[in-house]
C-alpha cells in the first residue's frame, strides 16, 4: 500500500527536479555566455552544446558533491519532508527571482541557504548544520572567484603572449580552441551541480524512510538530475547571459578561451574532492581576471559590485524564504 508519506516524497522529488530545472537555465550562462559573446556560436548551437556536455558527464565522474550535499551540510536525521519542501522553495524563489533582473547568482548557495534556513527553523534553532561542511563551503564562497580571477589572469596573459595580435588566423583559432573550452565547462558545470540536487533527493529518500541515512544517493536519481538540469540549460536563461557576456567587459575569442579553460579547471578539482562550489563565482571571477589582465580593456567594477551585493546576499536571502515556507507548509498541516 502507498503511505501518505510516499506520495509526500514523490511530490518533492518532482520538485527538486524543478529546482534542478531551474538551476539549469539560470547557471546556463555560465557555460555559454562567453562563447555566445565572442559570436563563435549562435545561441542555439551554444546552449545545445552546454546542455549535451551536461548530461554525457556523468559517465566520467565520481558523486562526491552529492554525498556532501546529502550528508555534508546538516544532519540527515533531522531532516523532515517539510523540511526540504521549504529548502526547495526557497531556492527556486531565489533563482526566478535573480533570473528575472539578470543577476548571475549561486543556485548552489541558494540550496543550501535553503536547507540551513528551513532545518533551523524545524529545531528552533538548535545547531544541527554540519560544521566542518559548513565551513568548508564558506571558504569556497569566497575562493572561487579569487581562484577564478587568478585563473583569468594567469591563462590570459599566457595566451596573449603566445598570440598577441588579434589577426583573422588566430580569432579562427581561438574559435576552435573556445569550443573545447566551452564544452569542458559546461562538463564541469554539470558534474558540480547536478550532484547537488542528487543530494537533496538523497535526503528525501532517508525522510521518507526509503533509505538510511548512512546510504548513498540511488543512480536513478542521479541520472534524472543530469537529464533536467541539460533540459533546463536548453532554455538559455538569457537575461543573465546578457549580463555574464556584455555587461562586465568585452571579450575576443582568445579571452574567451582563457575565460573558460581557467573556470573548467576550477570546477574539475572541486568536483572531485567532494566540495560543492559555485560556477557562477568560478567563470564571473575568470571573466573578470581576464578583463582586468588586458591593456585598456574596462572591467565594469560598478555591474562587479551589485552581483558581489547579490551574491552575500544568496544564502540568508534563501534561508529566509526556507523558513517562511517551512512554517507555511507547518501551519498548513494543522
Amino acid at each position: 500500500m502507498v503511505t501518505t508519506a510516499l506520495w509526500v516524497a514523490v511530490g518533492l522529488i518532482a520538485l527538486a527536479l524543478i529546482f534542478d530545472f531551474t538551476n539549469g537555465f539560470h547557471d546556463a550562462a555560465n557555460s555559454i555566455a562567453t562563447v555566445v559573446a565572442t559570436k563563435t556560436l549562435t545561441p542555439f548551437q551554444a546552449v545545445a552544446m552546454a546542455a549535451f556536455f551536461n548530461f554525457i558527464v556523468m559517465f566520467f565522474i565520481t558523486f562526491k558533491v552529492a554525498a556532501t550535499i546529502g550528508k555534508g551540510i546538516v544532519d540527515p536525521g533531522v531532516v523532515s519532508l517539510t523540511v526540504v519542501f521549504g529548502c526547495l522553495a526557497g531556492a527556486i524563489v531565489w533563482n526566478l527571482i535573480t533570473w528575472w533582473f539578470g543577476i548571475p547568482t549561486s543556485s548552489s548557495h541558494a540550496l543550501v541557504g535553503g536547507l540551513i534556513g528551513a532545518s533551523l527553523t524545524a529545531t528552533d534553532g538548535n545547531t544541527n548544520v554540519v560544521l566542518s561542511g559548513f565551513y568548508t563551503l564558506l571558504m569556497y564562497i569566497i575562493g572561487a572567484p579569487i581562484i577564478g580571477y587568478l585563473l583569468g589572469v594567469i591563462l590570459n596573459s599566457i595566451v596573449r603572449r603566445i598570440a598577441p595580435e588579434e589577426t583573422t588566423t588566430n580569432t579562427t583559432v581561438f574559435r576552435r580552441l573556445q569550443l573545447v573550452s566551452s564544452a569542458l565547462y559546461s562538463m564541469g558545470h554539470g558534474a558540480n551541480d547536478a550532484q547537488k540536487t542528487a543530494g537533496i533527493i538523497f535526503l528525501i529518500l532517508v525522510a521518507s524512510n526509503q533509505l538510511p541515512k548512512d546510504g548513498e544517493p540511488p543512480m536513478w536519481a542521479i541520472a534524472s538530475c543530469f537529464v533536467v538540469m541539460g533540459l533546463g540549460t536548453l532554455m538559455g536563461g538569457w537575461r543573465i547571459v546578457d549580463t555574464m557576456g556584455r555587461k562586465l567587459t568585452h571579450l575576443n575569442p582568445r579571452q574567451g578561451f582563457a575565460a573558460e579553460t581557467g573556470g573548467s579547471m576550477m570546477l574539475f578539482v572541486a568536483s572531485s574532492l567532494g566540495i560543492p562550489v559555485s560556477t557562477t563565482h568560478t567563470i564571473t571571477g575568470a571573466i573578470m581576471g581576464v578583463g582586468s589582465s588586458e591593456p585598456g580593456q574596462v572591467v565594469a567594477w560598478r555591474k562587479a559590485a551589485e552581483i558581489g551585493v547579490a551574491w552575500v546576499l544568496t544564502i540568508p536571502a534563501s534561508a529566509l524564504m526556507a523558513s517562511l515556507f517551512y512554517v507555511a507548509a507547518m501551519s498548513m498541516q494543522g
